[in-house]
């Protein structure tokens, strides 16, 4: 199942603060992995899946990943941008870009996690449940480290649990979404400034369907975890040509 018919926001407007010493003017979503920004890996990797329009959800730093974008054009994809004119928070960057979303759904991920995952079986999962959005999940060692998140008999989501502490193995909320028109268009026209605060929580029991991968997780939000993507993403993605 391809997605080539499925646009794909990016959330890449943070602030980076728990890596800024190692990026310093560098924003996130170009931090340098194995020699790559992470930008390049991502929107291969999405290729290879039939992506073929990216909305990147900018703020802090925006500039220079439109000037990213400018001097790499792709010839398979188009690639544009939304610059947040404040910090917005996840779900006021989606209302900010809502005009430039097109499909139903929209695959939504964070910019600065990754998770290797089989994309045509979350979509084939989110048509099937017939939900208004479909979140992937990835089994991690510690839960606890993410809050951790509980399925029902039919494979939705019952319940967000916060952090704690040594909370053992479990299913975290990965970064990807799929979410349907009208989810998207009662974002559009909220106030809410998170998605997985004031969207997903606010979701009753069910309304959730969930899409369970064994991973990799890859955070690239510190510098402990960047370092280490580059192996991960030459193993996932594959090197250049």
């Amino acid at each position: 199942m391809s997605l080539a018919g499925v646009d794909v926001a990016v959330l890449a407007g943070g602030l980076g603060t728990r890596i800024a010493g190692v990026l310093g003017d560098t924003p996130k979503v170009l931090a340098p992995v194995d020699g790559r920004p992470y930008l390049a890996w991502l929107v291969d990797w999405l290729a290879r899946f039939g992506v073929r329009r990216v909305v990147l959800c900018l703020g802090h730093l925006a500039s220079k990943v439109e000037d990213w974008v400018a001097r790499n054009p792709r010839a398979d994809m188009e690639i544009v941008v939304s610059v947040e004119p404040s910090p917005l928070g996840t779900a006021g960057a989606l209302r900010h870009a809502r005009a430039q979303l097109g499909s139903d759904p929209v695959l939504v991920l964070n910019g600065d996690s990754f998770v290797a995952a089989d994309l045509a079986a979350l979509l084939a999962r989110h048509r099937a449940a017939g939900t208004e959005a479909t979140m992937l999940c990835v089994q991690v060692a510690d839960a606890g480290r993410y809050g951790r998140i509980e399925l029902d008999e039919a494979g939705r989501i019952r319940r967000f649990a916060e952090k704690e502490a040594g909370g053992g193995p479990g299913l975290i909320n990965a970064g990807f979404y799929l979410l349907g028109r009208a989810m998207l268009d009662r974002i559009a026209a909220g106030q809410a400034t998170s998605i997985e605060q004031e969207i997903f929580m606010a979701e009753a029991p069910g309304r959730i369907a969930a899409e369970v991968t064994g991973g990799p997780f890859i955070d690239i939000g510190t510098p402990e975890s960047l370092a280490a993507a580059g192996a991960a993403f030459r193993r996932i993605v594959g090197v250049p040509a």
